[in-house]
């Protein structure tokens, strides 16, 4: 296998050791489908049980408000797809920012095709929300305030407590998509009404989410199928991933404090050296942001040719969301915050070395000097 130095974890993570043995007996052994009433298949109802008293633990909610989805994207669509279709009857607007991920701007797009008002919210250079302009934007009609815990482009950390807090005396429902939050910090549930999560951000496989809905909010299913997750989520439950999240969930909440002392220590390295090149611009900010992610762009430096240039070194990072990586156009995230240039995004984790982020400086210094 090639050698190379992994640094787009927001991307997608590696599959924790740990979490893929919780997960083999229920790819091998216990292989039931949980909807079945013999044995074999209780076993794998008391997992997916288990699975769901873990998350609700960690985010100290109760166990019957724990939906398992197939992804964030999907977990983001049921909230505002599902919710939004549910109450219309009590009005048609929603309130989200204009540097959500695509998983909510796609759907609130969908929404207004069905008759939804929509207001995208601006962001500051920082990538930071204006409360009183929430405020302003608040009417009579409004059903539903989606803001995103973390932003996955620049690291942005909104003030989801205050935010969900101006939900909650409006009486309006507030979804906080919290898929780049999960991995690096505490989640904050208080009067916040629905939560998104992926497993694939935190060591556990692809192709398994979590939708946390607070008990007494309506939402509607999108999909049709049998009565899985309380009728909400039609499909035989993939129990083997499911397990994943739950210990993968575990393991990031119990190793937490860890785990941000190591990555606040990479972070605070790689940023301090980069901010010695000339011309280097950070992408958001650098008090309000997740200590594992740094979207920087360089004065008089192609961007995308210095992306080309690392990996040819084995670098392997991102041009910000995964969703548009193959995209040369300057994203919509970076358009909001005011940036005229086209960044590229480090995102560590804790697996990530000091040793690995000399290397990359070194080799972003060695392009520049090439391209300045």
């Amino acid at each position: 296998m090639e050698k190379f130095i992994y640094v787009d974890n927001s991307a997608t993570t590696k599959i924790n050791s740990q979490v893929l043995v919780k997960m083999m007996p229920y790819l091998t052994d216990y292989f039931g489908n949980a909807s079945t009433t013999y044995n074999l298949g209780k076993k794998s109802k008391e997992a997916l049980d288990e699975s769901r008293r873990i998350i609700a633990h960690i985010l100290k909610v109760n166990p019957k408000e724990i939906y398992f989805t197939t992804s964030g994207t999907q977990a983001d669509n049921l909230a505002i797809l599902g919710f939004a279709r549910a109450n219309k009857n009590r009005g048609n607007h929603i309130i989200t920012s204009c540097i959500e991920h695509k998983a909510i701007l796609n759907s609130c797009k969908e929404l207004e095709k069905e008759g939804f008002d929509v207001t995208y919210l601006p962001v500051d250079n920082y990538g930071k929300i204006d409360t009183d302009i929430l405020k302003k934007e608040i009417r009579k009609d409004t059903i539903l305030i989606s803001i995103m815990y973390v932003n996955n482009e620049i690291g942005t950390i909104q003030n989801i407590k205050e935010l969900a807090s101006i939900a909650k005396e409006n009486n309006i429902v507030f979804h906080t998509d919290a898929v780049q939050a999960a991995p690096h910090i505490p989640l904050i549930v208080d009067n916040v009404d629905m939560l998104s999560i992926s497993g694939h951000k935190f060591g556990a496989p692809k192709g398994v989410g979590v939708l946390y809905i607070k008990d007494g909010v309506s939402i509607n299913n999108i999909s049709y199928g049998g009565g899985q997750e309380n009728g909400l989520l039609p499909g035989t439950e993939n129990v083997s991933n499911i397990v994943g999240i739950a210990e993968a969930y575990r393991l990031t909440n119990k190793d937490l404090p860890k785990i941000q002392i190591k990555e606040r220590a990479l972070y605070n390295y790689l940023l301090s050296n980069l901010k010695q090149i000339k011309g280097f611009i950070l992408n958001g900010s650098e008090r309000d942001s997740i200590n594992s992610v740094i979207n920087f762009s360089i004065e008089n430096v192609d961007m995308a040719k210095l992306k080309l240039y690392l990996e040819m070194n084995g670098i392997y990072l991102s041009a910000g969301s995964a969703c548009n990586s193959g995209s040369t156009e300057l994203s919509h995230v970076l358009k909001a915050i005011g940036s005229s240039n086209s960044g590229l995004r480090i995102s560590i984790n804790y697996l990530n070395t000091m040793y690995e982020m000399n290397y990359i400086l070194e080799k972003i210094k060695n392009c520049v000097k090439l391209f300045q």
